[in-house]
């Protein structure tokens, strides 16, 4: 079963160049949103390993990566494919939109 990995500022550049789709979630220990959707994100990770890359970002540990897209409320959760942005959601979302939003960046690459 996959696990959502941990992506650092000297990691994040590295990570969203592949061609599978990178779905980050941008959080903080303190954030009470985030541990809502923590469980959600490591669940993504089991079910799409192999098919995509699911990661979390801890905002306090990591500023540049954070500031650099402008990250002002967590959590929020961006989808990068070849290296570029393609989605992204602010807030708790269900499950679903997380899926649906992976699933449209995976048949994009078939």
């Amino acid at each position: 079963m996959g696990k959502a990995i941990e992506i650092t500022d000297s990691t994040f550049e590295e990570l969203i160049q592949g061609d599978k789709p990178v779905l980050v979630d941008f959080w903080a220990e303190w954030c009470g949103p985030c541990k809502m959707i923590g469980p959600v994100v490591e669940q993504l990770a089991g079910e799409y390993d192999g098919k995509a890359v699911i990661g979390k970002m801890d905002v306090d540990m990591n500023s540049s990566i954070p500031a650099k897209f402008g990250i002002r409320s967590i959590p929020t959760l961006m989808i990068f494919k070849g290296g570029q942005l393609v989605d992204k959601v602010v807030g708790v979302v269900p499950k679903t939109t997380l899926e649906d939003k992976l699933n449209a960046q995976i048949v994009a690459t078939v």
